[in-house]
């Protein structure tokens, strides 16, 4: 299997988890970041999603990359930075909308180039 496969079935995985987290309190995704226990695990693998991405940079994936909205490529990266260097202070609206709207997008998308890619 191929690093970037690896990756990219990474991220999958942090998604589904996320999903899981969420289906603990009913999809009700402000209900889950607000939850002093669920928050911390859905930031957490946010964190996880972005490192995949840079190691996809940093492997030279960029054929891989491109697949991706270079727009939602800067976002997760911006999220994880807030996240990762400036915990207390990120708004839970932002990963509110992260969940809400990234998300699904980045799901189909990893789906999509699993499915046709390798």
């Amino acid at each position: 299997m191929s690093k970037a496969k690896e990756h990219l079935i990474t991220i999958q995985n942090s998604l589904k988890d996320i999903e899981f987290i969420l289906n603990d309190v009913d999809f009700k995704v402000t209900k889950a970041v607000e939850n002093k226990i669920l928050k911390p695990a859905i930031r957490m693998h946010i964190i996880k999603i972005a490192e995949q991405f840079n190691k996809l940079k940093d492997e030279d994936e960029y054929g891989v990359l491109s697949k991706f909205d270079k727009k939602d490529l800067r976002g997760i990266s911006a999220v994880r930075n807030f996240i990762a260097h400036d915990y207390d202070s990120v708004d839970d609206e932002i990963i509110d909308d992260v969940l809400r709207y990234n998300f699904p997008k980045l799901k189909d998308d990893i789906e999509a180039i699993l499915a046709t890619e390798f």
